[in-house]
């Protein structure tokens, strides 16, 4: 075994957060599908989630490391030919990079053993109705919804005898098992299904299935990519892998010189660091992340790494929340420097900033000017005309003055 590199807590965060996409500014010209392609390749999955508060999550990441770009580019590329990316269980429901496909084979293969206790339970006590859903997909002239089939059922009248729930249970089984995949999301966010020889590129379809531990090697040389530096439990939960088969993966990829030991001041358990990956000596980042990007994925790790402790307080009944109920933290620099509570109110066209939070230990003018910076442009991204600036946090009087009494683009309730 290698001796392990000694890095400083700085530079650990310096590689996590180049590997991340977050090493150099984003660009100042218009984004393609050349740059997006270029995040899939690095970070391996978008996080999809049905909250809509902001934006969509999967919309979100692109947004955070390339800017204003269309939203449709993404649209292209997870829903047309020739597909970049296809939907299925990464760390939780994601948009994957399409060539990871064959990788995941085996989950939909245990898909019996692993799913959903619900799922599992239809296709075992209700084959009929997993086979009848099942041909209904495929004898569809084009991608069809749980809806779409239960009306079309009552249409003929002759319902199979199953209510709505059960037809989208059978569905989701057979989406887990990998016998219809999502050809895309339609405007109420629900899954519209097809066989996968009609979505998925040819190409991807006739790849030979690895083995279950070359499969585990590529999904935890693909996390190593986009985390950069790790350990066994980050390396893990980016594709929510069991430590017990990741172990020997990290060993097999030590072996072959793909990942090497490491050791960071302060974070006290055994880490590995992508060979070869950059050490920047500055990062300049600023950006809004989405509760679900990958970067704060792995909570130890985010607390261990950039000393923040993070929640989702969605599920927090309001007067339990500490922060608010959809917070975004603000990345500036290498640090987490700040989390503002946003919601997106799109019938004002207001871009609404419900509480702002400094982190200890931070200047709050400069904070707030960088940040006031940044909210501006994300309501323009989101095509919102104003920004409106509440009292609650303490990072908020300073944000107001940020945002400026003459700036006509912005509101500040005190």
């Amino acid at each position: 075994m290698p001796r392990p590199r000694r890095l400083s807590l700085s530079q650990a965060r310096r590689v996590a957060l180049t590997a991340q996409g977050f090493r150099r500014p984003r660009p100042q010209r218009p984004i393609t599908m050349r740059d997006l392609q270029a995040v899939i390749s690095q970070l391996g999955q978008f996080q999809i989630d049905s909250i809509n508060i902001v934006t969509r999550a999967h919309f979100m990441p692109l947004y955070s490391r390339l800017g204003a770009y269309d939203p449709a580019l993404l649209e292209r590329a997870a829903h047309r030919p020739p597909r970049r990316l296809f939907e299925f269980w990464g760390h939780a429901a994601s948009l994957i990079d399409i060539t990871l496909q064959p990788a995941l084979r085996w989950r939909m293969e245990r898909a019996a053993e692993e799913a959903w206790a619900g799922k599992v339970r239809i296709q075992r006590e209700r084959p009929d109705l997993v086979a009848r859903v099942r041909r209904e997909v495929e004898q569809a002239r084009r991608p069809i919804t749980a809806r779409q089939i239960e009306s079309e059922e009552e249409h003929r009248r002759d319902h199979w005898g199953w209510n709505w729930s059960e037809t989208k249970t059978a569905l989701e089984w057979l989406f887990d098992a990998g016998a219809i995949t999502s050809a895309y999301r339609n405007s109420q966010f629900e899954r519209a299904f097809a066989i996968p020889e009609k979505v998925l590129p040819a190409a991807i379809v006739d790849q030979p299935t690895p083995s279950h531990e070359e499969a585990v090697r590529q999904l935890v040389r693909r996390s190593a990519r986009a985390l950069g530096i790790g350990s066994l439990t980050c390396f893990a939960d980016y594709f929510r892998l069991r430590t017990g088969v990741v172990k020997p993966a990290i060993e097999e990829l030590v072996k072959s010189g793909e990942l090497a030991p490491v050791q960071v001041d302060g974070w006290d358990r055994p880490l590995w660091m992508l060979a070869g990956a950059p050490i920047p000596r500055r990062i300049g980042a600023r950006a809004l992340l989405s509760p679900f990007d990958s970067l704060v994925f792995e909570r130890r790790r985010l607390s261990e790494l950039f000393g923040f402790d993070y929640r989702i307080e969605i599920y927090v009944p309001e007067p339990q929340r500490r922060y608010g109920y959809y917070v975004y933290p603000f990345l500036l620099g290498e640090e987490f420097v700040a989390r503002v509570d946003l919601k997106a109110d799109r019938s004002s066209g207001r871009l609404v900033v419900r509480s702002a939070w400094s982190e200890a230990g931070h200047d709050h003018d400069r904070i707030a000017t960088e940040l006031a910076i940044e909210l501006r442009a994300l309501a323009d991204w989101l095509g919102l005309s104003m920004v409106d600036i509440g009292p609650d946090g303490d990072l908020a009087p300073a944000l107001a003055r940020a945002a400026g009494p003459g700036d006509p683009r912005s509101t500040c309730r005190t």
